[in-house]
């Protein structure tokens, strides 16, 4: 029988893309994903090392485990316990003081070679750490076939940060910026394809900076990955983020414009509407530049809707600075968005800042910035009733003959469906339209409802 492990994940897509992974490394070794930790062989905890409460959980969570892992060892069962991701690559030696029950902690550039930490860590050697940056990349080292869950992948195109904005610890966690050689992504699209993902999303801490190596030695930029991508027969739609304001170049704007295939969504983080701030933040842009810049692709690709992530309260922050972060997305709106007071990382530029600004002041900021978000994303949704468009339908919903699938602006939408449609493609028209989902209506040719 196969070994039961149990993966839980915090965080970034990028994480998630690495819990695949991590299972398709560790199945040689006898170990099947499972969705519940009690009785498991192996626990991992994926981090997240954004702000404080996330890694805060995890310790909260490693302790929780303790408990398990201590009732197993008395019926003489063995639990590896394991931390990886961005909390593991900071704070490695930390995790293991605090957790001394912890019996591996390895960083995201680390995980393939998980064969050998797992030998190590199951003999009488102790404790096992890895977060050295290998000199070697773990993508070549990976598991080639890859299994799919559902109709859609994340395919990780780009790792790493060099941006250095002065809030953040990526650049710490996860290294320097790579891009992965051109043809190893889509060879990799084309196995994705064909073990049936029909919705393909390129991953990067900076997505849009990515320059891999073409085989005839030249660069390619993410316009002309897509565009190249987008010829492969059975891949019917493309995503990409996270992306970076001051990287969305020409070219990536005229693939908006010209392939059908890449979706009318782009989540593209501001955090900021005042320059002072984003100049505090390292961020590289100003609020003028990115509006040019939404008007640059909305002129391209008039359906384009966008998403962003906000920070609050960050560091000499004031009223007039917050207001201008209000006025900012008052103009230019946007369907969803990730916003978050400002929490100070170890390490990181910004922690170091004199002015930090009161908790409560933060709290009160944040949840004026999320109403104002929340009637723009409810008003978005509310603005499709009437509307077809075109779902892929990859769970089933709460309700028994339900479905549910995502819009081309990663809008959830359920429907009642027969469970036949699952991975499917169908056109669907918008009768209700929530702060959270859509409600439709699946019709055949003739315009009548489907049963």
């Amino acid at each position: 029988m196969a070994k039961k492990l149990h993966i839980k994940t915090y965080g970034c897509q990028m994480n998630v893309y690495d819990s695949e992974r991590i299972t398709e490394v560790l199945k040689p070794l006898g170990y099947g994903a499972s969705d519940d930790p009690k009785g498991a062989d192996m626990v991992i905890l994926n981090t997240c090392h954004i702000r404080e409460k996330a890694a805060e959980k995890v310790y909260s969570e490693l302790g929780r485990l303790r408990i398990q892992k201590e009732a197993m060892a008395k019926k003489g069962q063995r639990m590896v316990l394991a931390v990886t991701g961005c909390v593991a690559q900071a704070e490695g030696e930390e995790v293991l003081r605090r957790a001394p029950y912890v019996d591996m902690v390895f960083g995201p550039q680390t995980y393939h070679r998980l064969p050998q930490m797992v030998a190590e860590a199951t003999r009488a050697t102790g404790q096992v750490l890895d977060t050295d940056f290998p000199e070697e990349s773990k993508f070549d080292a990976l598991p080639v076939d890859r299994q799919v869950e559902g109709s859609a992948a994340f395919l990780a195109i780009q790792e790493g940060c060099d941006k250095f904005c002065t809030y953040c610890v990526v650049p710490y966690t996860r290294g320097a910026e790579y891009s992965r050689p051109a043809s190893d992504v889509l060879a990799e699209a084309k196995r994705l394809v064909a073990a049936g993902a029909q919705e393909i999303t390129f991953l990067g801490q900076n997505v849009n900076s990515y320059h891999g190596e073409a085989a005839d030695g030249s660069e390619w930029n993410l316009a002309r990955l897509i565009r190249e991508a987008a010829d492969i027969d059975g891949l019917e739609r493309i995503r990409f983020m996270t992306s970076y304001p001051a990287e969305v170049d020409d070219d990536l704007i005229a693939a908006h414009r010209d392939v059908d295939k890449l979706m009318p969504y782009l989540h593209l983080p501001v955090q900021a509407g005042s320059d002072r701030v984003l100049q505090a933040m390292n961020r590289n842009h100003s609020v003028d530049e990115y509006r040019a810049l939404v008007d640059k692709l909305r002129t391209a690709r008039p359906d384009i809707a966008l998403s962003s992530d906000f920070i609050v309260g960050f560091p000499g922050e004031n009223d007039t600075d917050f207001r201008d972060t209000l006025k900012l997305v008052e103009d230019i709106t946007f369907i969803q968005a990730y916003s978050f007071k400002y929490s100070a990382r170890p390490g990181t530029p910004a922690a170091l800042m004199d002015f930090q600004v009161d908790e409560a002041v933060k709290a009160e900021r944040l949840a004026e910035l999320q109403a104002l978000l929340n009637t723009q994303t409810l008003d978005f949704n509310k603005a499709m009733i009437g509307k077809t468009m075109a779902v892929l339908f990859d769970r089933s919903g709460k309700k028994p003959g339900q479905l549910v699938g995502r819009s081309p602006y990663m809008q959830a939408v359920v429907v009642d469906a027969p469970e036949d449609l699952m991975n499917t493609t169908i056109d669907v028209t918008i009768e209700q339209g929530g702060p959270n989902s859509l409600m439709g209506r699946i019709f055949d040719d003739n315009t009548k409802a489907c049963a």
